[in-house]
């Protein structure tokens, strides 16, 4: 059996590193709860659309998945470290916890949260 969390996450590595916004939310549940660098929380596919609409194009990700899980066959997630970059030399860590849901046969995300690093509490 393939890892639902590695295989949601390479999927996404692919599609944020190519800019490719449609297949970025079509990787999410029609009712995905988003929480990115902003303070705000999405809801939906189409807010999460736009959300990475927003993102440059020159930026990439690189993913360290953590931990793993799954609850049955229908619900799964985990943790990763994630350094998202630019060619300028911009570079954020953050660290990101997904969980999956199956849908309409695939592993989508249906909640998403980055948590920025940093050094301080």
């Amino acid at each position: 059996m393939t890892d639902p969390m590695r295989e949601t996450l390479d999927r996404w590595k692919a599609a944020f590193d190519g800019h490719q916004v449609d297949a970025m939310a079509d990787l999410f549940t029609p009712d995905a709860l988003f929480q990115g660098f902003g303070p705000e929380v999405h809801a939906g596919r189409d807010a999460v659309r736009a959300y990475y609409e927003a993102v440059p194009d020159d930026r990439t990700a690189d993913v360290t998945v953590l931990t793993t899980y799954a609850i049955g066959d229908q619900v799964a997630g985990g943790f990763a470290d994630v350094v998202f970059r630019d060619p300028a030399g911009w570079a954020v860590p953050v660290h990101l916890s997904l969980v999956l849901r199956r849908d309409d046969g695939a592993w989508r995300i249906h909640q998403y949260h980055v948590s920025r690093i940093s050094a301080e509490h």
